[in-house]
This record gives C-alpha cells, sequence and structure tokens, in this order.
C-alpha cells in the first residue's frame, strides 16, 4: 500500500466549539442527497468521521450492512465509538487513516462517503482517487464540501467580512481549500470519475436559536481553537483583530433580522 503523505494541516482542530458543530451533523442534515442510492446491506466507508455522528445514522440505514469510520486523529475515535455504543449499533467499527492512502484492499466498499473532508486535504485529487480504488465497481464516492466564499449573510458586516477574508487565508495557508464545493466535480472528472451527479445543498441559520448557536459557536472558535492559534502564529491576526471578529459574529447573533446561509457543493460519483 502506499504511505500517507497528508500535507495540509487541520485548520479547525478538535476544540469543544468545533465539535459544538460536528456533532450536531446528522445524515438527514448533511448527507441528504446520497440517501436514496443506499441499500440495507451495503458495505460503508465513511473517511474523516469525526465524532461519529452521520457515521451512525449510516449505519441505521444499512441494518444488514456495515459501517467503517476512519479520521486521521486517534482520539475523536473514542468519541465516535462512544457515539456509536450510546445508539446500540453493532454494525460499526473505527479506525485511524489518511484518506491519501487507505489501508484498505481495492473494490471493497459499496460507498465511500467524505463531508467536510477536501477542502482540509492536501491533495485532493489523490484523495479522491484513493476513495475510488476502495470503492466496488457499481459503487458509490459521495462527497460534500462547503464553499466558503459562497457563504452569505444579512445584514453586511464589516467584523464578518474580516472574518471570511481571514478564515480563508489561515485555510490556505494550512495547506486546504476552503473553496472546495465548486471544485468537486472538476476534481473528480481529474481523478478518473465519468458518472457523476453534481448538486448542492445548504445550512441555513435564521431563528433566534439558531442565531445564538451558529455565531457562538464561531465567535468561540475564533477566540479557542487551532484555528485561533494559527490564526495569530501564521501571522493572519493578531489577538486583538481576533476578539473584534468574536464580537461581530456575537453582534451578529442578536439581530432580529440576521440571516446566515453556508453553500455546499455535492457529488455522487458511480465508479465503471
Amino acid at each position: 500500500m502506499p504511505e500517507p503523505r497528508e500535507t495540509a494541516v487541520y485548520t479547525h482542530g478538535h476544540h469543544e466549539s468545533v465539535l459544538r458543530s460536528h456533532t450536531w451533523r446528522t445524515a438527514a442534515n448533511s448527507a441528504a442527497y446520497l440517501l436514496p442510492s443506499l441499500e440495507p446491506h451495503m458495505r460503508i466507508l465513511d473517511v474523516g468521521c469525526g465524532p461519529g455522528t452521520i457515521t451512525a445514522d449510516l449505519a441505521e440505514r444499512v441494518p444488514d450492512g456495515h459501517v467503517t469510520g476512519v479520521d486521521r486523529a486517534p482520539g475523536i475515535l473514542e468519541q465516535a465509538r462512544a457515539t456509536a455504543a450510546g445508539r446500540g449499533l453493532a454494525n460499526m467499527d473505527f479506525a485511524v487513516a489518511d484518506v491519501h492512502a487507505l489501508d484498505y484492499p481495492d473494490d471493497t466498499f459499496c460507498m465511500v462517503h467524505a463531508h467536510q473532508v477536501l477542502q482540509h486535504v492536501g491533495d485532493p485529487v489523490r484523495a479522491l482517487r484513493e476513495m475510488k480504488r476502495v470503492t466496488r465497481p457499481g459503487g458509490f464516492v459521495a462527497v460534500r464540501d462547503a464553499d466558503y466564499e459562497a457563504m452569505t449573510w444579512y445584514p453586511a458586516s464589516e467584523g464578518l467580512d474580516a472574518w471570511l477574508d481571514l478564515y480563508r487565508r489561515v485555510a490556505r495557508g494550512n495547506g486546504g481549500e476552503p473553496d472546495a464545493g465548486r471544485r468537486l466535480r472538476a476534481w473528480a472528472l481529474r481523478a478518473g470519475f465519468t458518472d457523476i451527479t453534481a448538486g448542492s445543498g445548504t445550512w441555513t441559520f435564521a431563528t433566534p436559536e439558531e442565531r445564538a448557536w451558529w455565531s457562538g459557536l464561531w465567535a468561540d472558535r475564533t477566540l479557542a481553537s487551532a484555528y485561533a492559534e494559527r490564526a495569530v502564529e501564521g501571522g493572519h491576526a493578531s489577538e486583538d483583530e481576533l476578539r473584534d471578529v468574536a464580537a461581530a459574529w456575537r453582534e451578529w447573533g442578536t439581530r432580529e433580522d440576521g440571516w446566515f446561509s453556508v453553500l455546499h457543493g455535492e457529488i455522487l460519483c458511480r465508479k465503471d
């Protein structure tokens, strides 16, 4: 098997403010585009599974099959195992893995899934080739990624403009591509796929509860996560600038007319 060669640094890390978002994710709100393709017997690989909430949802939908969740961070897999155990799911297992060099034979899985992963890796085309390699002929590679430049909000906010500019600079400084969503189809073509269904989906935060949750986690992430550390250490922002961005998030979250939409690109690729 090829040796792993990840060259990017994961921008967010696993601070509580990050996991607050990750544990909110479900198959319904983050993987609806692939659900019609699931069958009860399928064997699925969930790449970059994090705390395992989407992974567990997929396992529930393939009761006669099996789901393997993999992540580069061993610590987060303990939380994923706890998620599976708490939901009483026995058709799951977890392992440490690098998507650039998956330790599985060719043609192993019926579906290989990755949510919010390719934006953080050093070589997304190689990652897709690896995902394709371990997928059985006739099976699917399913990928969804946010597109930061396409995120939009109301009302206008110079502070959130500064946040978006800062985040994209930090992510690219870490070797990733924050505007991955729009690039997924192009990357899939370069990876050798010919049967590609490309689409998009959104998260929208508009109610008082949604605004408070979304603004609060980004305000906290801006001040206390690995992203905050890398912003300062990389020379992208000072601590005072981070405090200003966090304050802008909190101010936006109090706006009765506030609205925020996150655009995601989605691809469902069938292997020949």
